[in-house]
C-alpha cells in the first residue's frame, strides 16, 4: 500500500479480558536483537481504560533494507532517527472473522497468522463509518476505502456486522449491501474531503493521488463495491 503507517493491530482469536502483551516483551526484543537491532519496548499508559493493550516499540537503528531517504524529509543527515511501531491487541474482539496464513521470507522465513483481506475490509469499514472523533476525520481511513475498492476486494459483510453490532453502532440482527451503500452515502455527505485531503497527505509521498477526491468521486468508487 502506497501510503505510511504507524502501527501493527493484533486480534486475539478469542476474548481474553486479562491478556498483555508484557510476557512477550523480551522475545520480541530477542528476535530483533538476532537481527542486529537494538529496541525497547514500553507499555503506552492510556488514560481512557479500553479493550486495547498498547506498547511502543521503539527502535534504536534502523533496518537496513529501509531506504531513509525515500521516506523521511530530512535527507542527508547521517544518525538515524528513531522509529516507533505502536503494537495494539484487542482483547475483545469482534469473532467471525476470517484468518489465513502467509509466508514471509524475511529475515528468515516464517507463516503468520492474518485476517483475510475481505476481513480487514470489514474492519477498516467499521472505522470509517463509526470512528469516535467526532468532528476530525481520519484521512487514511478514506484512503484504504479506495484501496479495497480498486483492488476488487469484497467487504465481509458478516463480520462486518458482528463489529457494528458489537460496538452498539447497528441496532439491527442483519444488514444487506444496499445499507451498507446507504450508510457510506450519508457520511460521504457528512465529511469535508478537504479536512481528508489534508489529514492523509502527510502519509503518502505523491499528494497528486489526491487531487481526484471529492464526495462525486467516492460516490462513484461505490459502485464498484463488492460483497462477500
Amino acid at each position: 500500500m502506497n501510503r505510511f503507517s504507524e502501527d501493527l493491530d493484533f486480534s486475539l482469536l478469542e476474548v481474553e479480558p486479562d491478556f498483555s502483551l508484557e510476557p512477550y516483551f523480551q522475545a520480541i526484543i530477542n528476535e530483533f536483537s538476532g537481527v542486529g537491532m537494538q529496541v525497547v519496548i514500553r507499555e503506552k499508559a492510556k488514560a481512557i481504560k479500553s479493550n486495547i493493550e498498547s506498547a511502543f516499540l521503539k527502535t534504536e537503528t534502523v533496518w537496513k533494507e529501509l531506504i531513509l531517504e525515500s521516506v523521511l524529509p530530512q535527507e542527508g543527515i547521517n544518525i538515524a532517527p528513531g522509529i516507533k511501531v505502536k503494537l495494539e491487541v484487542d482483547r475483545r474482539p469482534p469473532l467471525g472473522f476470517e484468518t489465513e496464513e502467509k509466508l514471509l521470507l524475511k529475515p528468515y522465513s516464517f507463516y503468520v497468522k492474518c485476517l483475510t483481506l475481505p476481513s480487514l475490509f470489514a474492519g477498516k469499514m467499521h472505522a470509517l463509518l463509526f470512528r469516535k472523533w467526532q468532528k476530525r476525520v481520519k484521512g487514511r481511513d478514506w484512503y484504504d476505502l479506495e484501496w479495497y475498492i480498486k483492488k476488487g476486494i469484497p467487504l465481509d459483510l458478516h463480520h462486518f456486522l458482528l463489529r457494528a453490532k458489537d460496538t452498539g453502532d447497528w441496532p439491527g440482527e442483519t444488514i444487506n449491501a444496499e445499507e451498507v451503500i446507504d450508510l457510506l452515502d450519508a457520511k460521504i455527505n457528512a465529511v469535508s474531503f478537504d479536512s481528508i485531503k489534508e489529514d492523509i497527505a502527510r502519509f503518502t509521498p505523491d499528494e497528486a493521488v489526491l487531487d481526484i477526491w471529492s464526495p462525486a468521486y467516492f460516490k462513484d468508487l461505490l459502485a464498484h463495491l463488492k460483497f462477500s
